[in-house]
């Protein structure tokens, strides 16, 4: 799992689809929903591992990107 939109069909294999209307709003609520799925044992822990990677990086970079554009 490399990108955002790997996690992105990998929670849309359980059927969540999630759009907030912010990006930064989105990856958080992502990772909630990843966290509930690693509880609910239905991922393994290689891939919450994998996809909170991506999503913590996503959230870095989005984070940085907001700033940016707030100067």
């Amino acid at each position: 799992m490399k990108t955002l939109y790997d996690v992105q069909q990998l929670l849309k294999h359980f059927g969540i689809f999630v759009y907030v209307g912010k990006r930064l709003w989105d990856i958080e609520l992502m990772a909630i929903e990843l966290d509930n799925l690693y509880k609910a044992d239905a991922i393994d822990k290689q891939v919450f591992l994998s996809a909170k990677l991506v999503l913590t990086r996503e959230h870095r970079i989005e984070e940085q990107y907001e700033a940016a554009k707030d100067i």
